[in-house]
């Protein structure tokens, strides 16, 4: 029996998916959750062979509970089940050990389909990723900074994209208020930015922000 837990922080989309699932031989909901720190408590308790991952969550990100999971090592597959098209975060999180990345737009069939994938160990990958990854490969897309930001690097920048102070992100990432520090001033390079008004404005230009 395949087991799939779901974290999202709205009831509709938890009862949707729910119902997504509930009918197909085979698999069973072993847990949902609607933050990241409850999904990484129910983890531990109850555990389960993949994940379906919201980024957009009250508390620790998705991106956070991703990163979480990948430095201990955990043995979930993890399936990121957002709101935001592939443009804006399949690639990163693809690059940071997602096994795969769909829109919550989709059907039943694509969903079951993604799921049984990554639940096989590969990467699942819809057509849209596919094209960006093909476009990138071949030089042929957009220059687009904050794609080549690291895990670490991404959840620093919208944190202070949202407004968090150097200390406040220490203190929620467990990093020291100099790390965090030499963080930012690699994002204000990398991001072609001078401030943190300006890492929020560039956030907000490319409809990053999670909340």
């Amino acid at each position: 029996m395949l087991r799939v837990a779901i974290v999202d922080d709205h009831a509709i989309v938890l009862a949707g998916f729910r119902e997504m699932l509930a009918d197909e031989v085979g698999i069973v909901v072993a847990f949902e959750a609607a933050s990241g720190e409850e999904a990484l408590a129910l983890l531990q308790e109850t555990g389960c062979d993949v994940l379906l991952l919201d980024l957009a969550l009250p508390g620790q990100s998705g991106i956070d509970v991703l990163r979480t999971l990948r430095l201990h090592h955990a043995k979930p597959r993890v399936l990121v089940l957002t709101g935001f098209p592939e443009e804006r975060y399949a690639l990163a999180m693809i690059r940071n050990g997602a096994d795969g990345y769909l829109c919550k737009e989709c059907g039943r069939d694509e969903l079951l389909r993604a799921v049984r994938t990554v639940a096989q160990g590969r990467r699942y990958l819809s057509p849209r990723m596919a094209e960006l990854l093909a476009d990138e490969v071949a030089g042929a897309g957009p220059a687009v900074p904050h794609r080549q930001l690291s895990e670490r690097e991404l959840q620093v920048f919208l944190r202070l994209a949202r407004g968090q102070s150097v200390s406040e992100i220490g203190e929620a990432l467990r990093l020291s208020v100099k790390t965090v520090s030499t963080y930012r001033s690699r994002l204000l390079q990398k991001l072609g930015v001078g401030s943190n008004a300006e890492l929020a404005a560039y956030a907000v230009r490319n409809s990053l922000m999670l909340e």
